[in-house]
């Protein structure tokens, strides 16, 4: 059995098709970050767009690829949930019509939920129940994962996710977008203790929440002094940037994983499957993996190929068939988080 998978909920434009035994037979990602990077952040107009223009190519060429016919599949999927309000209805829009012209059912994904499959998909065998963490530009979000088709909402930011910290403090140490990559790089020629910078909500123990706004104005006041607005008249040397570069990753890693070993001592679960673009992130990885051996629970973190948006996470949506959930056509994009 085989589906096709869209992905359109930020700045990627993705399709895949999938077996039903997760094979992969190709999966096709169009990125924007060229786009974007001259803003140091995505623009939600130009990637609803750009969306529009790359949707059609990039579902033909994921068939091409898998030399499959729209007539072979069972289904088609698509992200409708969390994302841009743009970015989903355009991939919204096209799964529909597939449907319309094909006969064949739709299927919902939360793209949050399928980040957290993409270990399943690498793991190549049962990883749940286990909680779920997914670190992404958009999200920071834990889960309690009871099965595939059963998240329960644990925490999560309250301001700004961990990977548009990377982007925007990336922008201010004048490295290039996405912050991400170019920050763990300059990262590993610095000091990571060379600036105290704050780890929000670590004293908290009574929630699962993380907080990176007032670490992002750490970093800000350490590059030119609360009384100075304007960044562009700092100089830093080379050295400076690589310390606060690696003190601002510390704190975003000791943040994320002091939660999580939380959830994990909450909940007595003892899995945690990690997904999202900063869970390819070098340092958090090594980390999440010492925390691991430590503590004695099993460790399942998505491939870097699988962190960043891409269609073949939406796999899940096989999970959904088995328990024979389709949705039906007025299917409607739901942009912000839904806390289930």
């Amino acid at each position: 059995m085989k589906i096709l998978t869209i992905e359109t909920t930020c700045d990627e434009t993705a399709a895949a098709v999938v077996t039903d035994e997760l094979r992969v037979l190709s999966s096709v990602v169009a990125s924007q970050d060229e786009l974007h990077r001259r803003f140091a952040g995505v623009v939600p107009e130009i990637a609803a767009r750009a969306h529009v223009e790359r949707i059609l190519p990039t579902i033909d060429e994921a068939l091409t690829r898998a030399n499959v016919r729209l007539e072979d599949l069972a289904a088609i999927a698509v992200a409708n949930t969390p994302g841009l309000a743009g970015s989903l209805r355009v991939g919204l829009v096209a799964a529909k019509t597939l449907c319309v012209a094909t006969g064949k059912p739709l299927v919902a994904i939360n793209h949050l939920h399928a980040h957290i499959y993409a270990c399943r998909m690498a793991a190549g065998r049962e990883v749940f129940p286990c909680v779920g963490l997914i670190v992404s530009g958009g999200h920071s979000s834990l889960y309690r994962c009871a099965g595939p088709t059963d998240f329960a909402y644990l925490g999560g930011t309250i301001d700004d996710a961990a990977g548009e910290a990377f982007d925007k403090v990336a922008a201010k140490l004048g490295l290039p977008y996405p912050g991400g990559p170019a920050i763990s790089k300059a990262a590993e020629r610095g000091n990571p203790r060379a600036y105290d910078f704050p780890r929000g909500l670590a004293q908290d123990r009574r929630r699962l929440d993380f907080s990176f706004s007032g670490l992002k104005t750490a970093v800000r006041y350490a590059i030119a002094g609360p009384q100075n607005p304007d960044l562009a008249n700092c100089t830093l040397t080379e050295q400076q940037v690589a310390d606060l570069a690696a003190s601002f990753q510390e704190a975003v890693v000791e943040s994320l994983i002091g939660k999580t070993l939380l959830a994990i001592e909450r909940t007595k679960l003892g899995t945690l499957c990690v997904g999202g673009g900063v869970a390819a992130n070098r340092l958090l990885r090594e980390r999440l993996a010492a925390a691991a051996r430590r503590a004695g629970f099993d460790l399942h973190i998505a491939p870097p190929e699988l962190c960043t948006d891409n269609a073949v996470m939406g796999a899940i949506a096989f999970e959904r068939l088995k328990a024979g959930k389709t949705e039906p056509l007025d299917l409607d994009a739901v942009p912000g988080l839904v806390r289930r």
